[in-house]
């Protein structure tokens, strides 16, 4: 699941999935991460790592086509 934030109010998840890896939050345990920043307050982060824009054409077939021929 994408999650557009800013990379500060990231640490909380990065922090949950640390502690996951670790053993010290057990399968199934619901937690909560509260994110206060939208990932457009940093934009020029979110364009750095977000790729190469593509365009396809606006079909189901040509949108499938872009993703499996990554």
């Amino acid at each position: 699941e994408g999650v557009f934030c800013e990379p500060a109010s990231a640490t909380s998840v990065a922090g949950v999935v640390a502690a996951a890896r670790a053993g010290k939050i057990e399968t199934g345990a619901t937690v909560v991460c509260t994110l206060t920043g939208h990932g457009l307050k940093d934009p020029d982060t979110a364009i750095a790592q977000g790729g190469e824009v593509r365009t396809v054409d606006a079909s189901l077939e040509a949108v499938q086509r872009a993703i499996l021929d990554r």
